[in-house]
């Protein structure tokens, strides 16, 4: 930047005074007029004046936070001081230790803190809080750099609030001791957070869940601002009684959509045709009450109805100053009220007169009008006509939220801007009207229902005065928010104590294009060239969202201190989506240490081992390999001894298995040699290494330098504690695994042939059957036949013909005549250019693992070329070797041309 940044004051960063609200946002100011400033990664749309109105600098800027890097920095200052008053251990790398943790992500939806403000992702403060407080101690910094609605701040103030936490089942002692059951698990205190989003109005709403509030201030300016605009446009909220004589007041309207019959022309009204009252339903298709014609919105493939047209009108839009052309609603249902009891009609001729007498009238007050911009999600409202903010609401409602906007800006009370942000899609027209009244949008669209609700906002806006009046904690500045882009956050040191985020995930929702309309209101828009997404429109596909993400987690990785972890919460059902996540964090440094989904049902968390188990919501644990480690391992990465010194550490951090109420010891599949070595492959080929052994190399130094019990590896002060656990235990429980590829098939065999897995040496005759039942391959896999299976990998003995494990030499001499079958199958892949359509996946294993070695990054290429887009999606590890080939490849002969 071209000036000096501002300094913090001397003083503890508390809630400033007007005089001091004003220098900081002159400080901000400075920053705005600065050219290179606004380059930064995710600089947002907006004027300096619409971002210094949004702005309660230093600690929430809705543009990137100059101010992030010092107070961080003084918060590093801050926590060694509270370290040593609460005597915790000793914060160097060598004195943390944390297993992989998995809480119920959905814990808490129901709390009102959670319910104040929608928003199209949330997850809930209370299930946060279980994650801060196993990973990190009062005064720790925790980073959320796709903060949303900033729960991740709420947990970790809230850490410090006694009934708080005591709400999660934990106890405190009168030490501040956090117990479970009777184990102590951490420390009471409040955490510092460090919220980042792109989207200006995701950090606008996690500022102010985040803020200390005046709650008795609040309630009487909003009831204040809600008698004001209720005196000047209550009017158009009224509708005469049935009972001819009273006046009610409008708490709803309900609007439906109006078709055209394909055969006769004529105007039939959805909610009179579809909506059967009786039965509380909506039919799929309906007569046209003139000519009879079977109709329908959307025929079924099987259906005989014929589609119905949609009524279109042109009328006068006075805020563009010209005519377009919108789908035709008329009002069909006025639910009001009359003193406190409800009532509902049909709407009367003077109904109909109140709405055209407000169509004609101009609104006294600013509103949005900006153009909607094209997207992906926003072909629905472009269908309606819907082109421009103010088209989402009924003129009425705009003009009620634009008189409610101007109060609220008048008042010079910040928080009453989310209170009103946060009646902003349930008073638009994609709210949703139902027979059973269980109204709501459809989240993630800007879909616009046939039949929906119109709110009144004075009267949503009373009952969010109440929700918003409970949520009020004790908060204590503990937090910085930043508007800006996750690639790059300015802070040059590793201050970062731990991560969790709950991160865009591929095309599931498209977060510019959902904000819009919040950001329309508050003036500030998202800059959705570093959005990672998968969007047509933006021309991401599947590599550039892979590509933001990889930068994102590259600049997590820089903060976060050595040894220490990052959880991600991921609800994507592609696997391509959850393997472009994988070698995203992979090439960024992290170690991927456990995977577990949630059983919704159970509410319990199964390990997830195969690449194919993405259909539910999955906690991914990850680490940030020690210093020590990192610095050992640059010295003898060329040698086994790295390799020993990853898994030696990587054990370390891996979770001990734990006992279950039935009495069953769990299984923990990241302990299972198998995933062992595909760890430290991936470990190895993501910073462009050979792996110096082969798989019987490593799994005989494996059982040499480590204790094996019931198929998980252990060190050996690790053996000691399992084998103590494993006396109270009635069974260990087997990790369900399907035959898919050849590489499970021989797992699956390995393991019904190994004693001390609860397997024995059998026939073919005794597997068959079972090998059968179990085998559901991929489509594109060439799997050999199971005898060949048995005669390549298995001894089988001439007295009994039953196949049992090789000892380690003999697997040591079937693996290498092995590796010479399978590289001389991979070898009649490479003549060609036609995609293959089967073939066997060890094969193409085993010829990557050789090019890899020999640096043949040309032949990987060569063959990657040629296999289905499904195989990476299938195989993580296949994709690893593809990609890195292809940049070692492309880089090649830039090096020669230098040279």
């Amino acid at each position: 930047m071209s000036h000096q940044p501002e300094l913090l004051s001397d003083s503890p960063l508390l809630e400033s005074s007007p005089t001091e609200r004003r220098a900081w946002l002159e400080k901000l100011r400075r920053y705005l007029d600065d050219a290179d400033f606004r380059q930064t990664p995710g600089f947002p749309h907006a004027s300096n004046e619409a971002i210094l109105a949004l702005s309660d600098p230093p600690y929430y800027t809705a543009c990137p936070n100059p101010f992030l890097s010092e107070i961080v920095e003084r918060w590093q200052a801050e926590r060694e001081e509270l370290r040593r008053t609460l005597g915790l251990p000793d914060d160097r790398e060598n004195g943390y230790r944390r297993e992989p943790f998995a809480a119920d992500v959905s814990e808490g939806k129901n709390d009102p803190i959670y319910n104040a403000h929608s928003y199209h992702t949330k997850v809930p403060h209370k299930a946060i809080m279980r994650y801060i407080l196993h990973y990190t101690d009062p005064g720790d910094v925790v980073l959320d750099g796709f903060c949303g609605t900033g729960m991740t701040g709420v947990a970790a103030q809230l850490c410090g609030d006694k009934r708080a936490v005591e709400s999660l089942g934990y106890r405190v002692d009168e030490q501040g001791v956090i117990w479970d059951g009777d184990k102590a698990i951490s420390q009471l205190g409040a955490r510092k957070a460090v919220l980042i989003d792109l989207s200006p109005a995701a950090t606008f709403i996690a500022y102010n869940y985040n803020t200390p509030v005046d709650a008795r201030a609040f309630e009487q300016e909003a009831r204040r601002i809600l008698c004001e605009v209720e005196q000047e446009c209550g009017w158009m909220y009224e509708t005469r009684h049935s009972d001819g004589k009273s006046t009610g007041k409008i708490n709803y309207t309900v609007w439906s959509d109006v078709f055209l019959c394909p055969q006769c022309g004529a105007e039939m009204v959805f909610w009179d045709v579809a909506v059967d009252h009786q039965q509380g339903a909506v039919r799929d298709d309906w007569h046209c009450p003139q000519c009879g014609a079977l109709l329908s919105k959307s025929p079924r493939k099987a259906s005989r109805a014929q589609r119905a047209e949609r009524a279109f009108k042109t009328q006068y839009d006075r805020a563009l100053g010209k005519s377009i052309r919108q789908a035709k609603q008329v009002p069909v249902l006025i639910n009001y009220s009359v003193g406190k009891k409800r009532f509902e009609k049909r709407p009367d001729e003077a109904d109909l007169a109140l709405i055209e007498k407000i169509e004609e009238s101009d609104i006294p007050y600013p509103f949005p009008t900006q153009p909607i911009p094209k997207g992906d999600k926003t072909g629905d409202p472009f269908n309606l006509g819907i082109t421009h903010v103010h088209h989402f609401y009924t003129l009425r409602n705009l003009w009620a939220l634009a008189a409610i906007l101007e109060k609220c800006k008048s008042k010079n009370y910040p928080e009453l801007l989310i209170w009103f942000t946060s009646s902003l899609i349930r008073t638009s027209k994609m709210y949703k009207f139902t027979l059973d009244r269980k109204m709501g949008n459809v989240m993630g669209t800007l879909y616009i229902p046939s039949i929906n609700v119109e709110n009144k906002p004075i009267k949503l806006l009373e009952r969010k005065t109440t929700d918003f009046m409970s949520i009020n904690e004790p908060y204590e500045w503990s937090f910085i928010s930043s508007s800006q882009s996750s690639t790059h956050i300015g802070v040059s040191k590793q201050v970062i104590d731990y991560i969790f985020i709950d991160p865009p995930f591929g095309a599931n929702l498209m977060y510019s294009e959902l904000n819009f309309l919040w950001e329309a209101w508050l003036g500030v828009f998202t800059n959705n060239a570093a959005e990672a997404v998968v969007n047509k429109t933006q021309r991401k596909g599947l590599p550039e969202y892979q590509a933001l993400m990889e930068a994102c987690f590259r600049e997590f990785y820089r903060l976060l201190k050595p040894g220490r972890w990052m959880t991600v919460e991921f609800h994507n059902s592609q696997n391509a989506v959850w393997n472009a996540i994988q070698e995203a964090l992979l090439r960024a440094g992290f170690v991927i240490a456990d995977v577990r989904s949630l059983d919704k049902q159970q509410g319990s968390f199964n390990q997830v081992t195969s690449t194919g188990a993405v259909k539910q919501d999955l906690i991914i644990s990850a680490y940030k390999p020690g210093r020590d480690f990192e610095q050992r391992f640059q010295e003898q990465h060329n040698t086994p001894h790295g390799v020993w010194e990853f898994i030696h550490q990587h054990l370390e951090r891996l979770a001990m298995p734990g006992m279950k109420d039935n009495g069953l010891l769990e299984f923990v599949g990241e302990r299972a040699p198998y995933l062992l070595f595909d760890r430290m492959v991936a470990y190895y080929l993501q910073r462009g290494l050979p792996v110096p052994l082969s798989a019987p190399e490593f799994y005989a130094g494996l059982r040499e330098r480590f204790a094996e019990r019931e198929g998980m590896v252990f060190t050996f002060p690790q053996a000691a504690e399992f084998d103590a656990l494993r006396l109270q235990a009635e069974r260990v429980e087997q990790m369900p695994l399907f035959i898919t590829d050849e590489k499970s098939a021989l797992q699956w065999l390995r393991r019904a042939l190994d004693p001390r897995q609860g397997g024995s040496p059998q026939t073919y005759a005794e597997l068959s059957n079972a090998f059968k039942k179990e085998a559901h391959t991929l489509p594109y896999e060439a799997l050999p036949e199971l005898r060949d299976l048995l005669e390549e990998n298995f001894i089988r003995d001439e007295a009994t013909q039953r196949y049992r494990l090789p000892d380690p030499r003999q697997e040591a001499d079937l693996y290498a005549l092995r590796e010479k079958s399978l590289l001389r199958e991979f070898n009649t892949y490479l003549p060609g250019k036609g995609r293959l359509k089967t073939f066997r996946l060890e094969a193409i294993r085993a010829g990557f693992s050789q090019a890899w070695k020999e640096r043949n990054y040309a032949v990987i290429v060569q063959v990657a070329n040629r296999l289905p887009e499904r195989v990476f999606e299938d195989d993580p590890q296949l994709m690893m070797y593809a990609d890195n080939a292809r940049i070692r490849a492309e880089a090649a002969p830039k090096q020669e041309k230098l040279l």
